[in-house]
């Protein structure tokens, strides 16, 4: 178990060794060296699931947080209740300082037609902060794959993450698509029924479509604007834009 924070030398020996490991021997890596200072972020895509899975084997008792902005599926927020149930992990909910009535009415209306990006760190990026700053992990779990987008592309295995402070591990960052789909069937892991309806990728009900034949997988994602990703995982921030 660690305290303290992992260095820059650290870090890159790691991502070194675990480059080509298996994501549950990365997640054993990070569970012995940094539980109970461990948060995993999910927004309960299959992979998210996929990772719950593992570390309900691996570390039952890490902290799991979903960013609940209060325009999540309904279908979403269902799985949360089936994973528990199946895996004993109640994943806690972070919510924005602001509910959905009234942050509308304080902006007139909804940002996310017209601003998506406010609306992404309003109530994404800044609830996170606040859970890191509440929760003081030294280590954060994600489930991004690096086929996924251009920013998650440039991703490692294990990394500094300067828009948090923190060591961000990523186990499933080799994997494809069809390797977690594969998981998924093999375990019989619970998933979102809207994948089942055309829904690869799902975010917010307000920016998420379903994808026709042959489109991109996050081709439903803020469909028309060039955004392709809320900011938790863009690695290049702005000068002191810390947590």
């Amino acid at each position: 178990m660690g305290s303290q924070q992992a260095t820059a030398e650290e870090i890159a020996d790691a991502n070194a060794r675990l480059l080509t490991a298996t994501p549950q021997e990365v997640l054993a890596w990070a569970a012995e060296r940094f539980h109970p200072r461990l948060l995993m972020a999910t927004a309960f895509g299959a992979e998210g699931c996929c990772i719950i899975h593992m570390l309900a084997e691996i570390q039952p008792l890490t902290t799991v947080i979903n960013i609940d902005t209060g325009y999540q599926f309904a279908e979403t927020l269902d799985l949360r209740e089936r994973l528990a149930v199946r895996y004993g992990i109640v994943v806690e909910y972070v919510r924005p300082e602001l509910s959905v009535p009234e942050y509308e009415a304080e902006h007139g209306g909804p940002l996310h037609p017209h601003r998506p990006d406010q609306c992404c760190h309003d109530r994404k990026i800044m609830p996170l902060r606040r859970a890191v700053r509440d929760l003081a992990p030294l280590a954060w779990i994600s489930a991004i794959r690096k086929d996924q987008t251009a920013d998650r592309g440039k991703a490692d295995v294990v990394q500094w993450d300067a828009k948090f402070n923190l060591t961000k591990v990523n186990p499933l960052l080799n994997w494809t698509k069809r390797d977690v789909w594969g998981f998924v069937h093999k375990h019989e892991v619970p998933y979102n029924v809207l994948h089942d309806r055309d829904y690869p990728s799902i975010g917010c009900w307000p920016c998420t479509r379903p994808v026709a034949p042959g489109e991109d997988d996050r081709a439903g994602r803020w469909a028309g604007k060039v955004k392709k990703e809320c900011g938790l995982h863009v690695i290049e921030v702005k000068d002191g834009e810390g947590i």
